[in-house]
């Protein structure tokens, strides 16, 4: 439930989310309805009707005026759920597809193992923004084994990079590098905008250290390091950049002496321009 709402408050913060048996954000309308008995309580038990446009609204109530990114979202039940009715999955679905202005029909199904049904719903550039499992059978005892892995994977923080060949992109490409920096370590954000006039399938961007940075870690990007040479590669959901969009990623590292920021970046071999 907590994660419903942090992703609704602090969309600027998370990038995405996994929710194990929750209900939607801005479900109970106070603490006299939370009501830790099954049946008891009107929102845990999917009593609450609302259309998928109401849903959504309550979440953009939650930080008005924010038009940025929205962290994308996971959602996980049990079928036979008796505290936190089964009913809240599709609650949950109707809110955060409607936040991301997308259709109430998933855009794929599957069945990653048994008793596990997956929808998916994704944008027109084919990134999955949510993602609802019903664990046929299943009561209020989830995360079960397997599912914490699968909500790692679906994060990207298992990713090995794409497979594929990459394209360079069709003319120019922009580059923003903001930089976190305390004694001895630092954070970076990266934001790749595509300011071309076609569609990159696949990216890589590329840069070289001006000092002894080292990075430990990442998010939204698989990244290699040799030497002060850098190299990050897309995750399994943002590899596509439309022309006139943007994709991000960030890691975390360790440097002595002082952290200047890279002269240049490459994607896919086409410098580009660097903002800050």
């Amino acid at each position: 439930m907590e994660t419903n709402i942090m992703l609704g408050n602090y969309p600027d913060v998370f990038k995405a989310g996994a929710v194990f048996m929750g209900v939607p954000h801005s479900c109970f309308a106070g603490e006299a309805d939370y009501i830790p008995s099954p049946g008891a309580s009107d929102c845990a038990s999917g009593r609450i009707s609302k259309t998928p446009q109401q849903w959504g609204d309550l979440v953009r109530a939650a930080y008005p005026g924010y038009t940025g990114a929205r962290p994308r979202v996971q959602l996980w039940h049990g079928t036979n759920d008796n505290l936190v009715y089964y009913a809240t999955l599709q609650q949950e679905i109707d809110q955060w597809t409607n936040v991301f202005g997308l259709s109430q029909t998933p855009t794929s199904t599957d069945t990653p193992q048994a008793n596990w049904n997956r929808r998916r719903y994704a944008d027109t550039a084919g990134t999955v923004k949510v993602e609802a499992y019903s664990i046929q059978g299943a009561g209020h005892s989830l995360p079960m084994s397997g599912m914490a892995a699968a909500a790692i994977q679906f994060f990207g923080l298992t990713d090995t990079g794409s497979t594929s060949t990459p394209t360079p992109p069709a003319g120019a490409c922009r580059v923003a590098y903001t930089p976190t920096t305390w004694n001895n370590g630092f954070t970076a954000a990266v934001t790749i905008a595509n300011t071309g006039t076609a569609t990159v399938n696949g990216w890589t961007l590329t840069w070289t250290w001006p000092g002894n940075q080292q990075i430990t870690n990442t998010w939204n990007a698989t990244i290699t390091q040799q030497g002060t040479q850098v190299t990050a590669r897309n995750a399994t959901y943002n590899g596509t950049i439309a022309a006139g969009a943007t994709t991000a990623f960030g890691f975390q590292g360790t440097y002595s002496g002082v952290n200047t920021a890279p002269a240049q970046f490459a994607l896919n071999g086409t410098a580009c321009t660097e903002t800050s």
